[in-house]
């Protein structure tokens, strides 16, 4: 069987990875998980690619969307169920927007593990390691809590595989119809604060009665497909659950469908660049303001040397006071080397602040106007904006700044759960999806016009 050179990355420098507690209990969980049965396979995988090329060609879009970082407690039925829903809701106004298939993707199931700045954290003069999410240690403050234990990488497989198999129940279980989705948007606009968005619901709202005068009842209408990616962290975890597959005999990693390398890790000559580029999952790269023309070019060359349609996903987060400076460079030198990934946008990382009163937030005013220079960016060049990867809950939360709901910072001390970055709720949400749904459209306009 050939050598993927899977191990290389051993040879090299890993970033980002913890120091476990017990050298022993680590390598008896990387066996079991060795032996453990895939979390996902390999056609779903090639499906997810496939997908992913359409929306590079402008032929679809990628919602992207999830917990900054997923904890086991909220693991439950109802926060998984929430969480999808919001997703679908923001599909539906999506796909209406752009007239285009929309590629439905979950930082679910596996979005365990956080890059973090420092090693440490310090509070009232005491310092222990910090928490680098559920995977390693736990978000307590006590040393007990914040000792990195392997064990818990057993636990991230077992929660993962428990919310993928609620994740297919839903999406094909009669959930996801599309018609019960679009009901639930017909609450957002009864809020005075969303009647602007009115005319988009209406619209949608006669496309749906229109379909059911025409007796359309077919089996994409009731179920949907969707996908599930994290970021490729832990080699402890991703490495014992790359597989060869029987089928292509290739190594595919089965902990998700689609993985992405963090601003903290893309280092071309690092072990995540290295390791992932021999992996046919689609993968994605952070791309943050200090990225250079030369490094993206590289990282292309890296990881998507066949430039394969669907193979790569850049994801840009560069801050809405930069991007219309910094991302044009990027894009138009990467449409002039001929290569074609998909260009999306994350719209919260590079907008975060610390409000007054101590929480990080961010402000939804900031979010939507570095979504807003993202599609400007992409229409002076003539490249797709090809989607949306944001953190977000179903949940009644209040941890970014601003929206309809008009949170203030006094409600951040009443509902802010997040143990890691802050997260839209569930209406500010939709209330996105709604404006991006308007830059879809003047899109669409302008190619009409062209």
């Amino acid at each position: 069987m050939q050598d993927f050179g899977l191990d290389n990355y051993r040879e090299l420098t890993a970033a980002q990875q913890p120091t476990w507690a017990d050298a022993g209990v680590l390598e008896s969980v990387r066996n079991q998980l060795g032996a453990l049965p895939p979390l996902v396979f390999a056609g779903e995988v090639d499906t997810l690619r496939t997908r992913l090329a359409q929306a590079a060609r402008g032929e679809a879009f990628l919602l992207q969307g999830g917990d900054c970082a997923e904890t086991f407690v909220d693991a439950t039925a109802d926060r998984i169920r929430n969480r999808i829903k919001t997703v679908l809701q923001m599909a539906v106004v999506l796909m209406y927007g752009s007239s285009l298939p929309v590629i439905k993707m979950g930082r679910m199931a596996g979005q365990f593990a956080k890059p973090r700045s420092s090693d440490f954290e310090t509070r009232e003069g005491v310092t222990l390691p910090a928490y680098r999410g559920d995977a390693v240690n736990s978000y307590e403050f006590t040393e007990e809590a914040r000792k990195n234990d392997a064990m818990r990488l057993l636990q991230a497989y077992n929660t993962s595989s428990s919310t993928l198999n609620l994740i297919r129940a839903f999406t094909t279980g009669g959930f996801a119809d599309l018609r019960e989705v679009h009901a639930w948007n017909r609450g957002f606009t009864d809020n005075p604060a969303n009647k602007k968005y009115e005319s988009i619901a209406g619209d949608i709202d006669r496309a749906m009665r229109f379909m059911e005068a025409c007796g359309v009842d077919s089996a994409e209408l009731r179920a949907t497909e969707f996908f599930v990616s994290h970021e490729g962290l832990l080699f402890d975890y991703e490495r014992p659950l790359t597989r060869i597959d029987s089928r292509t005999l290739f190594p595919y990693v089965t902990s998700s469908h689609f993985i992405w390398i963090g601003e903290r890790t893309r280092q071309l000559d690092g072990a995540h660049v290295d390791f992932f580029s021999r992996v046919r999952n689609p993968l994605g790269v952070k791309l943050g303001p200090t990225s250079s023309v030369d490094d993206v070019l590289k990282l292309i060359d890296k990881l998507d040397p066949e430039r394969e349609p669907g193979r790569l996903t850049l994801i840009s987060r560069m801050g809405a006071g930069k991007i219309r400076d910094e991302l044009p460079k990027l894009v138009e030198a990467v449409r002039d080397s001929g290569a074609s990934p998909l260009w999306i946008t994350d719209p919260m990382h590079g907008n975060g602040i610390t409000t007054a009163n101590g929480y990080k937030s961010r402000r939804f005013d900031d979010v939507m106007d570095e979504v807003q220079g993202f599609f400007e960016v992409h229409r002076d060049l003539g490249t797709h904006p090809g989607g949306l990867h944001v953190e977000l809950t179903g949940d009644d939360v209040a941890e970014c700044l601003g929206g309809s709901e008009q949170i203030d910072e006094a409600t951040l001390e009443q509902r802010y759960e997040s143990v890691c970055d802050p997260r839209l709720n569930h209406m500010q949400s939709l209330e996105l999806a709604f404006l991006v749904a308007e830059q879809l459209v003047e899109t669409a306009r302008r190619k009409i016009d062209s």
